[in-house]
């Protein structure tokens, strides 16, 4: 466990594989696997599930920036991890708690967060991302929620809240099959702001925090306190229904068998 200080002297303690860096108000979170293009392992999920309120208690933090490090966003859960679900129960219901408790932060967090998709943001990244207050994705980026292709149900995904930012009959398809969902088409869709240039993506993300750290702090947290519990009321029966359709599926030896055989792809 490493400690990462920030500029008010406020200390996170957080894995090595999710860091925070500080300037002035904004807080920058970065999913730190870069060779592992985001993936998310045990140390990650439990740093994402934990670091909301470490923010909330940095008292000179008004504003989040929520990225990944090279290539990607987070490509989605580490295949090593989720594949050792598969034999230790224990672990995939940890796994599962864990997933569950990263929405309802993300939920409840009181600062604006503003994700700076930086590439692929792919099944739990793809959830991170759209979690966020405002949606930034570069032009080359894109989003995927590929649950379904290895036999699982979207329970800490698509399945439970693209309905609320996407027309259904927009979202059922890249739910089901699990197609990739380029920058552009996401904006068209809902689940982005808007795209902006690679090289671009960075500045403007920090540009846009700048404004929202400049707004009433009170006025802010009280709107997005407010725009937050239509999505809280709407997700409380979807989200629960979904977590226990996942966990059933985790169990399925469909699941057991393409999930081996993508790791046997990607190794």
């Amino acid at each position: 466990m490493s400690t990462e200080g920030s500029a008010s002297g406020f200390a996170y303690e957080l894995p090595d594989e999710l860091t925070v860096e500080a300037d002035g108000p904004i807080r920058t979170v970065v999913v730190n696997r870069p060779d592992e293009l985001g993936a998310v392992n045990q140390p990650l999920h439990w740093a994402l599930a934990n670091v909301w309120r470490q923010l909330a208690a940095d008292r000179e933090a008004k504003v989040v920036v929520l990225t990944g490090s090279g290539r990607a966003f987070s490509a989605g859960g580490d295949l090593d991890w989720v594949a050792s679900f598969l034999d230790d129960p224990v672990a995939r219901d940890e796994s599962v708690r864990e997933g569950a408790q990263i929405i309802e932060e993300m939920l409840r967090f009181p600062l604006p967060v503003i994700a700076a998709v930086n590439g692929p943001a792919v099944g739990l990244g793809c959830s991170l991302a759209v979690l966020c207050d405002v949606v930034l994705m570069a032009e080359t980026a894109y989003l995927a929620d590929p649950h379904v292709s290895v036999g699982l149900v979207a329970g800490d995904g698509g399945a439970a809240f693209w309905p609320l930012l996407t027309p259904l009959m927009r979202s059922r398809e890249f739910l089901y099959t699990g197609d990739r969902i380029p920058a552009a088409k996401a904006v068209e869709l809902g689940l982005a702001t808007r795209a902006v240039a690679p090289v671009d993506l960075l500045a403007e993300a920090h540009r846009l925090a700048g404004r929202f750290a400049a707004q009433p702090a009170e006025a802010l947290r009280g709107t997005k306190r407010v725009v937050n519990m239509y999505l809280s009321q709407a997700l409380g029966g979807p989200m629960q229904a979904g977590f226990a359709a996942e966990t059933a599926t985790m169990l399925s030896d469909e699941h057991r068998e393409r999930l081996l055989a993508l790791r046997r792809k990607a190794g």
